[in-house]
């Protein structure tokens, strides 16, 4: 059975004063209700580049926000009583 879905998601980012950057995920599935978050600091010896904060901050929200979306599929695979997902990595261990 053919399935086709669409989710937009918004990407939040906020930065203080003292060069900490935080970022929240939040799609808009229709059916879930999920925010990931991630954040950055800029070390004081390095040149403050917000550009950094942003992509460190975004890329740690989408990871946070990856997960969660990972264990809802998990939940819902053993709502219906089948067997616990295995996931397949190649090369090297998680």
């Amino acid at each position: 059975m053919p399935h086709t879905a669409e989710w937009k998601v918004r990407l939040h980012l906020f930065e203080d004063d003292q060069g900490t950057t935080e970022a929240e995920v939040v799609p808009d599935t229709g059916t879930m209700a999920l925010t990931g978050h991630g954040t950055a600091q800029c070390h004081p010896a390095d040149t403050n580049v917000p550009e950094i904060g942003d992509e460190l901050a975004a890329g740690r929200a989408m990871n946070n926000l990856a997960q969660q979306v990972l264990n809802a599929a998990e939940r819902d695979i053993a709502d219906t009583g089948a067997p616990r997902a295995t996931r397949q990595v190649a090369g090297w261990p998680v």
